[in-house]
Order: C-alpha cells, then structure tokens, then sequence
C-alpha cells in the first residue's frame, strides 16, 4: 500500500529478483529498498583474482533485502573492503584467497587500525563479513575474528543551554518568517479564487502569478523563461523571494524546519528525511485541538521494529503538535503539487528547489527529487545551514544529543541501553549536572539516616535470655553487624542502640538520659567537627530515643538517675568499657 493508501502494483508473473554477482562474479549488484541499484567493482581491489571473487561473494550475501537495504550501509562496508584489501596487498606474502590469512595476519591488520571510531567501524564491518565465510569459522583465524575491539567512546558532546538555544531562536526565526510569508501569499490567492479582488487591478494580477504558482510551482513564463513585464511588477521582481517562494520553502527555510523538529522531537537527520505526513484524528475532542498521529521510521532498531507511532497534541503556541501544524500550513502547496505529480509520495518536509534543471543528487536512499522538488534535510544541507548561520558544524549530532541525553533524559527511537551508554554516561554536561543530583540524594539519605537512627527494640521490661550491655540489652552477641577478628561483637557499647540485637527497657532509661545530657555539656566545649565526628551519630540515636519514649518518661528517668549510672557513662565515655 502506498502512503495514501493506494494498492502497489505487482510485478509481472515472470518477475524475479536480479542476482547479486554478475559479470562472472566480481561485479556486485546492490538494490536498496527504493528499488534502485548501485554496483561495486572487485575487480578493482588491489588483491588476488580468488580473493576478489572470495570477498564479492560474501559481500553480495549481504546485498538481499534482509540484510542491507540501504545504499549507504553497502558504501561505507566497501569502504572498509578498500582498505582491508590494500592492507593485504602491502604485506611481504600477501594471502592469495581467504584460506590463506592465518591469525597472526587478523592481530597485524588489527594493530595497524587506528584507536578511532573510524578503526573500530573497520574491524566490525569487516569481521563481520569474514565470519560468514566457512573457511574462517574454525581455528587460529576464527578466533584472531572473535576478539573484540573495544569501541571508542563519543567525542560528540551536548550543546550548553546558552549554545543550544541560539541554536532554537536562529532557527525558529527563519522557519517563521517563511511560514508567515507563505500565509499571507496563501491567503492572498484564498480571497482572488473567491472573487473578492477587482479584475485587472495589482492585487489581481498578483493573485494570478499565485495561481499559478500553487498550481505549477512557477509563475508565467515566455518562451525565453523570463517573466512578463505586467507580472515582474506586482511581485516586485523576478528572483525567487519574489516568486516561487511566495508559497513554497527554500532548501535553507527546510533545514530551519528540520533544526525546530530535532529540538522538540529529537529525531536526527534520517528520522526527518523519511518523516511522512502527519494525521490529524478524524475527532479532535471537545476542545477542537488536533492530535497528530506521526509514523517514526528508525531503521537501526532492526527487522519487525523499523516502526513506531507517537502521538501530539496541537493545544497552544508551547505544545509540541503545534510545529507539526505549522510545518503542515508551510508544506500544503509543496505537497499538494507532488500529490499531482507523484500520487502517494507523502512526506513532510518538501521545499522547493532554486535550480531544478540541475542534475539532481545521486544519493539514490533518499526520496529522488520530484519536478522541482526535494524533500528532507541531507547532510549537506545540515552543514550549509549551520555555515550560514555562523554555526561551526551541522547541529544535528549535538542537538540531538542535547535533546536525548540532557532535556528529555529519556530514549527516542532507540533502546534504554543504548540511551544509558550512548548518550547520557558518556555527556559531559549530564556528569556535571549529576554531581548535584548524586550529592543532593547523599544528603537526602544522610538527612534520612540521622532521622531514624534509632534501631534497638524499645521493650516495656527486660527478655529473661538477653545480656546487659552498658547501654542496652543484647540478645546474640555473636552475630552482630559488627563481629570482631576473633568473634564475638567488636563494636563500642554506644553503637548498641544502632543494632537490631539490643534493646532498651526502662531499667536502661537513666543511663541513656545521663548519657544524652553529658553528650550535649561536651558539644559546648569541643570544636564543632570533632563532637560530630566523635558524638554526633550517638546523640542523634539518643536524640530519636528521647522522641520515641515522649517528655513525660524522659523527665522522669532524668529524676532517676544514681551515682553508679554516671560512673558507667564516665567509664563508657572515657573507653573503659571497650578494652
């Protein structure tokens, strides 16, 4: 079906698809997914005839709809291919066939590639293929092609809020302008097709350049291209800003639109070059506000996962819906034309070209150019606008991470995993920003500790099988938290109210009270980090304690309290107790 949903036309009874390998197998064939072939010369690499034919056929096995389906995979894999065979045409022996490369030659070849991206992405795509050859799924070479290249990390970081937001604003007034340019043409031509403009007078004729403008994607021309006098006048010249681009976006004017997707959807440049038009649901709701159903196409998710759907809602100027409204308003004549020209061809952002006799790209994975129109945003695109712009660079990379790793802190189009490695743990900006996040949490769980210290039992009389501590009573002082080397409990006698085998009943509470008012008389006399470091954890549990028992038994326990507890408080303080 096409993406209007139109039945595709099926291929002829006798159809079958066109082999890989041809001209005696040294030729490969590649047919991406817009059915359109690109061929690859082995007999160019600088090897042995057997190796060539070796090397073509596991790279045709690859060239079937199933595994690679886009020209742009086949390219950088014949890249590698190059570079892997020039390699071995560079050793002393080289190996005449596949058979030949022994282990010692996989580790030299891999020793020679850089510590780069660009090294790694050599060792993948090659082994890769290797592997698939039988002759190398045993033995010294299979496992020289088994070891892994650690990857690289990125060296692409995000934008600073500051950096990205010039960014925003640079783009979102050059999309802008061009949506109000194109509104007010579009309405303008709206009000001449009803018959509310006087015939014959500049708004009329205005009105008529526009016609044909929205109808052909160009005005009038003579036979000599140029523009009628009576027509160059009411435009105010002949350069495109005064003509097609009335009612049409310019190859720049996309790229803005295309920055402004990234920023509030974070799709990267291959999302927004395949990006289809977006639905309206047929019921908007009570409100009236449409919600946009998007197809979000992201190849590398892998088969039976290409495709995903989210949903937005145009509900004002700050919702996310509204660019998809307004990037609708900007594209409706573009699109409207191709519909004519191309019946099914649906995609989104479609600007028109200033040079359409030109030879058109020969990226043949991208939507080709249909009459005087493009569509997405190309890579070179990206740069172009960027370098008008005065940015260093293409902001797409960055941008997106911006958006992925630091904004939303969520995944788009890929998997947590690879949202976690790829994005967020590896961004400078996310590291410094989690600095606060981990010490603010530290603080939080420290803030919590210091408020529930307090894990004795708190029992009304004593257990009959439990031992008297000096501070609490102990049920098993054999296995504690804190056991010494040579058993038993190697902690001090004031960490028993932070264990669960101690607890404390009224015979315990004078001591304790004694020990919590002593505690307090040496904060008064001691520098303030050493009674932390030294009392505070102790005052704190005794702090809790005097909260859990209330005032009343407090007070009475303070009113309690005999010469042999401070003798015991003296002893506990001074170690006594603990050697």
């Amino acid at each position: 079906m096409s993406g209007r949903g139109r039945r595709a036309s099926l291929p002829p009874a006798d159809h079958s698809a066109p082999e890989p390998l041809a001209d005696g197998g040294l030729v490969v064939r590649h047919v991406n997914k817009r059915n359109r072939g690109k061929e690859y010369d082995f007999s160019t690499l600088p090897v042995t005839e057997p190796m060539q034919r070796s090397l073509a056929v596991l790279f045709a096995a690859c060239c079937t709809p199933h595994r690679w389906t886009s020209h742009l995979t086949s390219k950088m894999n014949w890249k590698q291919l190059v570079l892997f065979a020039t390699f071995l045409s560079q050793q002393e022996r080289p190996p005449r066939d596949l058979d030949e490369l022994t282990g010692a030659l996989v580790n030299r070849w891999r020793q020679s590639l850089s510590k780069t991206t660009g090294g790694y992405n050599a060792f993948t795509c090659v082994v890769r293929l290797l592997k698939d050859d039988a002759r190398l799924q045993s033995g010294p070479v299979a496992e020289a092609l088994a070891r892994r290249m650690q990857k690289p990390k990125s060296r692409t970081q995000s934008y600073s809020e500051a950096e990205f937001d010039v960014i925003k604003a640079a783009a979102r007034r050059m999309f802008r302008a061009a949506l109000l340019r194109i509104n007010e043409n579009a309405r303008h031509l709206e009000r001449w097709r009803d018959g509310d403009i006087a015939e014959g007078c500049d708004g009329w004729v205005l009105g008529e350049a526009l016609d044909a403008v929205a109808r052909t994607g160009d005005v009038p021309r003579n036979r000599d291209r140029d523009i009628p006098a009576r027509l160059r006048r009411v435009l105010g010249g002949g350069r495109s800003e005064h003509t097609w681009q009335r009612l049409f976006l310019s190859r720049m004017e996309a790229g803005a639109l295309g920055v402004l997707l990234l920023a509030e959807h974070g799709w990267n440049l291959s999302v927004i070059d395949r990006a289809v038009v977006a639905r309206a649901s047929p019921d908007p709701g009570e409100d009236g506000h449409p919600t946009y159903s998007i197809p979000v196409e992201k190849r590398r998710r892998g088969a039976g996962l290409y495709y995903e759907t989210r949903n937005v809602t145009d509900h004002g100027a700050d919702s996310r819906g509204r660019l998809i409204t307004q990037a609708l308003q900007a594209t409706r004549f573009a699109r409207a034309i191709v519909e004519e020209l191309a019946p099914g061809t649906d995609l989104m952002v479609v600007w028109r070209t200033s040079r359409p006799q030109q030879r058109a790209s020969e990226d043949h994975d991208r939507q080709p150019r249909v009459g005087a129109f493009e569509f997405g945003v190309s890579t070179d695109t990206a740069k172009e606008w960027a370098r008008n712009q005065g940015f260093p660079g293409s902001p797409f990379q960055r941008g997106r991470r911006t958006v992925v790793a630091v904004d939303r802190r969520e995944p788009t189009q890929h998997s947590q995993d690879t949202h976690d490695r790829s994005y967020a743990l590896v961004d400078q900006r996310v590291q410094a920003e989690a600095v606060e996040v981990i010490a603010a949490g530290a603080e939080d769980a420290a803030r919590r500790a210091r408020a529930a210290v307090l894990v004795a039992q708190v029992r009304d009389q004593p257990m009959p099988d439990e031992v008297e501590t000096a501070a609490a009573d102990c049920s098993d002082s054999e296995h504690g938290p804190y056991p010494a080397p040579d058993g038993g409990c190697g902690a001090s006698f004031l960490m028993c109210l932070a264990c669960e085998n101690a607890s404390i009943h009224p015979g315990h509470h004078p001591r304790l009270v004694h020990l919590h008012q002593v505690l307090a008389n040496l904060r008064s006399v001691l520098p303030p980090p050493t009674w932390h470091e030294d009392w505070g954890d102790a005052h704190a549990r005794l702090e809790d304690l005097k909260g859990t028992l209330g005032d009343g038994t407090w007070t009475q326990a303070l009113a309690k309290v005999s010469d042999a507890d401070r003798d015991l408080i003296d002893l506990l303080l001074t170690g006594s107790l603990d050697t």
